[in-house]
């Protein structure tokens, strides 16, 4: 990538831009070797990002200045039992193979922390994979902290 990262522009995603964010989406599944998202998921984040206001999920977009979407980030307003507080979730953050390493995930970062400052949360939390060591020296440059936990899922019908 050539493009200075100081030219790139952070935004709310626009429904036309879902159909790249999905297959962002579902490259961020094959890079954490996970299953392919479910058929419908631009209808479902539709829902979720501009169905109510406020939206129950925010989404960022990376955009080159040639107007590709490079990344997303998406954040949701949480709760932590433990604190008695609100804070804001980010659940994923993802940048193409190509668009990595030349200054656009800070970008990204930089709009989830205002985001969380926007809607008065005092912090971000979220997860990565512990193999994901290129993830975690970012993390850690930032200043963030770690949390050793499991994450577990279990569906609702048994």
């Amino acid at each position: 990538m050539s493009e200075d990262p100081g030219q790139a522009e952070v935004r709310h995603a626009r429904p036309e831009d879902l159909p790249r964010v999905v297959e962002l989406i579902t490259e961020h599944a094959a890079y954490e070797k996970a299953a392919p998202p479910a058929p419908g998921l631009t209808d479902r984040l539709a829902a979720l990002l501009f169905g109510s206001e406020p939206p129950r999920l925010r989404c960022f977009v990376a955009v080159l200045p040639d107007g590709t979407l490079a990344g997303y980030a998406t954040c949701a307003p949480e709760l932590s039992t433990w604190d008695g507080t609100e804070y804001l979730h980010m659940d994923c953050l993802y940048l193409a193979e190509p668009s990595r390493g030349h200054g656009l995930g800070p970008l990204l970062m930089a709009a989830i922390r205002t985001e969380a400052r926007t809607l008065g949360l005092p912090e971000l939390q979220w997860q990565t994979p512990a193999w994901n060591e290129d993830a975690i020296r970012f993390y850690d440059r930032l200043g963030a902290t770690s949390k050793e936990k499991r994450r577990y899922t279990l569906p609702a019908e048994a």
